[in-house]
């Protein structure tokens, strides 16, 4: 049976349609939070015959695989603006994976390419192709269904996402991120409950891309880029690179407490706020690896909190063009072997968000 736009009351597994496949617009904090159940599957079980396949570069190997069925799925087919997230509310078997692969100089267009051209060859339809901030930077990855870490990582400003239709109907979403050597990639596949996801297999032997043939134009990656911008141009990075790190702000290990300054960048995000009433920046917490991930989430969310309460409460910014989220100790900029590259990661980033 196909996938539907929604599920009607019904004694058997699989979906009936109760009404066409629909676009719908949600808000980030209404998108569910779904609690995934990891379970086993033979290797002596065949995949069906009409399965495609998915090849990934590297020794890519399976993190995570969580199986809903039957569930209703929001695949992503456009960016996010006006507050909300365009979406095809589509239903059946939801199988989504988590692959990690350790491998250096690659980029995520390097990896996403291919798993492009191989689902155009399998007959596929690419509904929406983005990257980082033309997605919608952080609203866009926390408005979107994605498998928590450590299992799937995704650095707000070097991530790709595609989804497309193929026969069936099926589809298909790919999110692919990279940091520090290794690669993420999620694959989401819905369909029909006897539909065969994709048959996915490492390809250690391969590279994701051919070398460039004479006269052919390659894109290539920026220099190492930290973030931090000093307060007088603090504004202008927000506009050019979407984030920019608060790299005055003092926190102590373990601490959520700010300093009681005054912070040259404080006083410089407050104006640039001020004078730009419709833009938005989400705080992000970073922290050093001192401690266990969950310890560190909360922690990053803490700091990140306290320096929206000194926004609003000191510096007069609408608490409307503020929110506050912690990455804990998952999107360093230094290596945690050393007092300065753990101080270098206790941070809080400006991240900027759509328009109000």
């Amino acid at each position: 049976m196909s996938p539907a736009s929604s599920t009607c009351p019904t004694a058997s597994r699989a979906p009936r349609a109760c009404s066409p496949t629909r676009t719908t617009t949600v808000p980030r904090a209404r998108v569910r939070r779904l609690f995934p159940i990891a379970f086993a599957v033979s290797a002596a079980l065949a995949p069906p015959a009409d399965a495609f396949e998915l090849k990934l570069p590297g020794n890519g190997a399976l993190a995570r695989e969580v199986v809903r069925d039957p569930d209703t799925y929001l695949v992503p087919v456009g960016p996010w603006s006006d507050g909300g997230l365009p979406t095809l509310d589509v239903s059946g078997r939801v199988v989504q994976q988590a692959w990690r692969i350790v491998i250096d100089g690659i980029t995520t267009l390097q990896i996403m390419r291919p798993l492009a051209a191989q689902l155009t060859e399998d007959g596929f339809e690419i509904l929406f192709q983005c990257a980082g901030q033309e997605c919608g930077g952080f609203d866009f990855r926390f408005g979107t269904d994605v498998l928590p870490a450590p299992d799937m990582f995704v650095d707000l400003f070097d991530y790709r996402f595609l989804s497309a239709r193929g026969p069936g109907p099926q589809y298909v979403t790919v999110l692919v991120s990279y940091t520090s050597g290794t690669a993420y990639v999620q694959i989401i596949h819905v369909g029909a409950d006897d539909a065969a996801p994709p048959r996915i297999e490492p390809d250690a032997g391969s590279r994701p891309v051919a070398p460039p043939e004479p006269g052919q134009t390659t894109e290539t990656e920026a220099p190492p880029d930290d973030g931090a911008a000093a307060p007088s141009t603090l504004g202008a990075r927000l506009e050019q690179k979407g984030h920019a790190i608060l790299s005055d702000l003092e926190f102590d290990t373990g601490s959520a407490a700010l300093g009681k300054g005054p912070f040259a960048s404080l006083d410089a995000l407050a104006t640039y706020l001020k004078a730009n009433a419709a833009r938005r920046v989400a705080l992000v917490g970073h922290t050093d690896t001192v401690g266990g991930l969950d310890v560190n989430v909360a922690l990053s969310r803490r700091r990140a909190a306290s320096v929206l309460e000194r926004l609003a409460t000191k510096h007069g910014v609408p608490r409307a063009q503020l929110e506050a989220d912690g990455m804990g100790y998952l999107a360093p900029i230094a290596p945690n072997l050393t007092p300065e590259g753990r101080e270098a990661n206790r941070r809080v980033e400006a991240v900027l968000l759509a328009r109000e």
